[in-house]
């Protein structure tokens, strides 16, 4: 039997991440979540493909009766190189794994250097794209680059598992190699073989935002996928104005635009969307790690640093953290490390301490929200996202860090709730995707005169440490 028991269609929506496989089933109609699944990925930067479909097997048995379409979100930027047969050459290289930083430098400046690339794909270089591991693969596995016959993308694999015959993939997910052009739809071949040593292995097709993948042999109907990010802009139904902030370990910060984005800066990566718009969107790899980081440093639990941060003023009694603890990936500031400027006998308190590490995780994601407003427009609203989302202290600076009002959407599983909603749209056939009734958000609302300004030096005064500090002001490419 399809549906539920009062006759509501159901799909699925699949976020295969780093760490595990999250499954949703939604009513089609409403996107009302009926039944979940999870299973553990392992904790590694790189990883046997099966593994993947280990998990989706696991997370879904007995999940998906009467599903009668499924989506797949999935990390971006993974290699998975396949021979003649469609067996792995090697296990996948995930988007976390750090080896091809040299093999992205070195590519960044070649083919015209960084304008060049802003230009045909969108993005300057990073370690975590597909090209720079594909650069790696040809410099110091050869022999393994010369049996690789297809490249395909983690949701393209898990897709293509499901479906068998020829791989797919959709253009957001495309955008993230590093050879596929958002502005013109298609892929840059040239750009591949250059970086793979000439070599030229078969990509998926590229599939439209409704367009259907095929059905499995049990007839259940498989959209195109996208990746994670632009599975979560759909979820949360992003229109002009909007901005994600999520604070997950890491931290993104994306908007949608009209026009393709190009930023030589490599500050902002010009990605496609998953509704035929484009996902300008920059990272940075300390967002939650910072306040978990402070914490343990006090030695206090995540609830006390919210306390100790709350106690204090805005701008933590003069101090100020550039809170790079795991370094950066932006060109203009690789490897950076953390600092604390401002320190005075009369503020080396707890409560200062603990305030400057909300309000430098902040600033540092404000400095990317900014960049990418300079391609999506208007910033008129945050929505704030991720596992620190939840922590007080975030929630009360982020209205005064940002500038604009702030909602935090209900918390919920926004990749796989995105990846439903594009199988729900397959399913319907429509022009649009299905409108679904969201959880009801917590309106932090806008900062009042005098927290615009207490903001407005905040900021300032987190530019001026990273101008001291890195040589770094804003427009310059920071995260």
């Amino acid at each position: 039997m399809n549906g539920t028991a009062d006759g509501a269609r159901l799909v699925a929506g699949v976020d295969s991440s780093t760490q595990s496989t999250k499954i949703v089933v939604c009513e089609a109609a409403t996107g009302r979540v009926v039944r979940t699944g999870r299973a553990a990925h392992p904790d590694t930067t790189e990883v046997d493909p099966s593994v993947w479909w280990r998990a989706f097997t696991e997370a879904s048995g007995g999940l998906l009766d009467g599903v009668e379409a499924i989506g797949i979100g999935g990390q971006q930027h993974g290699m998975v190189a396949l021979d003649e047969s469609g067996e792995p050459v090697r296990p996948a290289l995930l988007w976390n794994d750090t080896r091809s930083a040299k093999a992205a430098t070195d590519l960044a400046g070649e083919l015209g250097g960084p304008r060049s690339w802003a230009k045909t794909v969108g993005s300057v270089p990073v370690a975590s794209f597909t090209v720079t591991k594909l650069r790696w693969m040809a410099e110091h596995e050869p022999a393994l680059a010369d049996r690789v016959a297809r490249v395909l993308l983690p949701h393209d694999w898990l897709t293509w598992r499901l479906l068998g015959g020829e791989p797919v993939t959709d253009r957001g997910d495309a955008s993230g190699t590093g050879y596929f052009s958002p502005a013109e739809g298609t892929y840059r071949t040239d750009v591949l073989a250059h970086a793979f040593g000439g070599r030229t292995p078969a990509l998926p097709r590229v599939l439209g935002p409704a367009e259907a993948a095929g059905r499995t042999a049990d007839g259940v109907l498989v959209s195109a996928g996208t990746g994670d990010n632009m599975a979560a802009a759909l979820a949360l139904d992003l229109g002009p104005g909007d901005v994600v902030v999520s604070l997950g370990t890491s931290g993104a910060v994306f908007g949608v635009s009209e026009a393709a984005p190009a930023d030589p800066t490599g500050t902002v990566a010009g990605f496609a969307d998953a509704t035929g718009r484009f996902l300008p969107l920059a990272c940075t790899l300390n967002a939650a790690r910072v306040l978990t980081a402070t914490a343990a440093m006090l030695d206090v639990g995540l609830d006390e640093l919210d306390r100790l941060a709350l106690a204090a003023e805005p701008g933590a009694g003069g101090l100020t953290l550039l809170p790079y603890l795991d370094g950066e990936r932006t060109p203009n500031l690789p490897g950076a490390s953390g600092t604390l400027l401002g320190l005075r006998r009369t503020n080396m308190t707890p409560e200062n301490l603990a305030r400057a590490a909300v309000e430098g995780m902040l600033c540092g994601l404000a400095a990317g929200m900014d960049a990418v407003a300079e391609h999506s427009g208007t910033v008129r609203r945050v929505l704030l996202i991720g596992g620190a989302a939840q922590s007080a202290s975030v929630r009360a600076v982020a209205p005064l860090v940002f500038g604009v009002p702030v909602v935090v959407p209900e918390p919920g599983e926004y990749v796989a709730l995105g990846a439903a909603r594009q199988a729900a749209w397959a399913l319907s056939g429509g022009q649009e995707p299905p409108r679904w009734r969201g959880g009801e958000p917590v309106e932090l609302g806008a900062p009042s005169a005098g927290g615009l300004e207490a903001g407005r030096r905040l900021r300032l005064s987190h530019s001026d440490a990273r101008e001291l500090v890195h040589g770094v002001s804003s427009g310059s490419g920071e995260d």
